[in-house]
């Protein structure tokens, strides 16, 4: 389906719909810049893997008037849990203890695609953004002007003019590759399986929070409750095929393993997925910029992915405005917007997520038992509980280097925090 505008001037180019792209697009223009979304499906995504939203990113969508609405149809959680199969709670965090710090003390569980529907349906009211949904991107070339994207839609060749590309594009960029940009990292030798089940897991296990990460050397899982369901995601064995990963009997097992349920598990939705630790070399070539899952891939576990592509669309979009409507440099402002957003995703997004994947996959008895230790000796701890929770959030990454902020204000930042370090 595609919304045509009055057309003015050439307009950002936000390629990928899903709930990175659509948050770009909005906040582009909400600020009064006009947008045209290009998506590659043939209607707005549907994709529920991602489910969790941060306190800062909260805040975020509630400047961009949808955290309310979103607060309506979702579930809020301030606290989770890591836990051992064999041992059972090993530390407990409550985001309560940021109260203090922000309007959003916890985690909003909310499919990602309620989101997209959402702002979809915002962005198709505006006069100022064109919507275009089954367009495939085959070409982008760019000079000091704008850009050019090329492409193929249900009726042929189409060429798109932008004044800036945006690539929310996901994991698989068409924009990075075209654009000729590496994605440094690597990938993990297990796929991840997640399955949702109607199941209630609390009345299973009655001393689980709504969020769990559970460690085991064989068979890590991560638990988590959503308004819709619970869904559990594990790893499934190398080798192993998806026919047999998915077959009723293998994942009514896997469940079982989990808590006994007489009568067995009823299984909705399943998907199975390769997971990666993967960063772009550079977030900005010319006048387009990666964000989101373009940009950066990182391990499910933290359910920080999603939010810190959020992040990079506000961050764009803020500098973008300043360039189109303000006459801000263009140069400094996408400078600055690749060199915190990779810095982000480099320091915080990758370091925690492998690092969370680690510790509950981890072998070695000894290792085990001392992250045990350490997590229940953090959650003991008030001053460290809340630092932990702080960085677990994101809050601390947005503290350090804000949401775009304009490049003399970050460099004051920096400046202050080395003059205190």
């Amino acid at each position: 389906m595609t919304f045509v505008s009055n057309h003015r001037e050439p307009p950002v180019i936000v390629l990928g719909g899903g709930p990175v792209g659509v948050t770009a697009a909005w906040a582009l223009t909400r600020a009064g810049v006009r947008v045209h979304l290009v998506e590659r499906e043939p209607e707005p995504r549907t994709d529920w893997r991602a489910s969790t939203f941060h306190p800062p990113t909260l805040e975020l969508l509630d400047e961009l008037g949808v955290a309310a609405r979103m607060h309506a149809e979702g579930l809020t959680v301030p606290r989770y849990q890591y836990r051992d199969r064999r041992e059972g709670l090993v530390a407990e965090f409550d985001f309560g203890v940021l109260k203090d710090e922000t309007k959003y003390p916890h985690r909003l569980q909310l499919n990602q695609q309620h989101l997209v529907r959402m702002l979809v349906a915002r962005l198709a009211d505006e006069p100022d953004a064109t919507l275009s949904y089954g367009i495939e991107a085959t070409g982008i070339t760019g000079d000091d002007e704008g850009v050019l994207v090329e492409g193929r839609g249900p009726s042929g060749p189409v060429s798109l003019r932008g004044s800036f590309l945006v690539a929310a594009d996901g994991a698989g960029s068409t924009a990075r590759r075209l654009l000729g940009v590496r994605f440094t990292g690597f990938t993990y030798p297990e796929r991840f399986l997640i399955a949702s089940t109607s199941a209630d897991f609390r009345a299973l296990i009655p001393d689980i929070a709504d969020v769990n990460y559970v460690a085991d050397p064989d068979e890590w899982l991560f638990l988590l409750r959503t308004v819709e369901s619970w869904r559990a995601v594990y790893p499934v064995p190398v080798g192993q095929t998806y026919e047999e990963a998915t077959d009723p009997a293998e994942m009514q097992a896997r469940l079982q393993g989990i808590a006994p349920l007489p009568g067995g598990y009823e299984i909705g939705d399943r998907q199975i997925y390769n997971v990666h630790q993967r960063v772009a070399d550079t977030f900005v070539a010319g006048r387009c910029a990666l964000i989101g899952d373009a940009a950066h891939i990182n391990s499910p576990l933290g359910g920080v992915g999603l939010n810190s592509g959020i992040h990079d669309a506000v961050d764009l979009a803020r500098r973008l405005a300043r360039v189109l409507l303000d006459g801000a440099d263009a140069t400094a402002e996408l400078e600055t917007f690749a060199e915190i957003r990779r810095q982000v995703a480099v320091e915080y997004v990758q370091a925690d997520t492998k690092r969370n994947t680690e510790r509950i996959s981890e072998r070695d008895e000894a290792r085990r038992q001392a992250n045990h230790a350490e997590l229940s000796a953090v959650a003991a701890d008030p001053d460290r509980a809340r630092a932990w929770c702080r960085r677990a959030s994101l809050l601390e990454s947005v503290a350090r280097f804000g949401i775009g902020l304009p490049p003399q204000d970050v460099r004051h930042r920096e400046q202050a925090a080395d003059a205190t370090s």
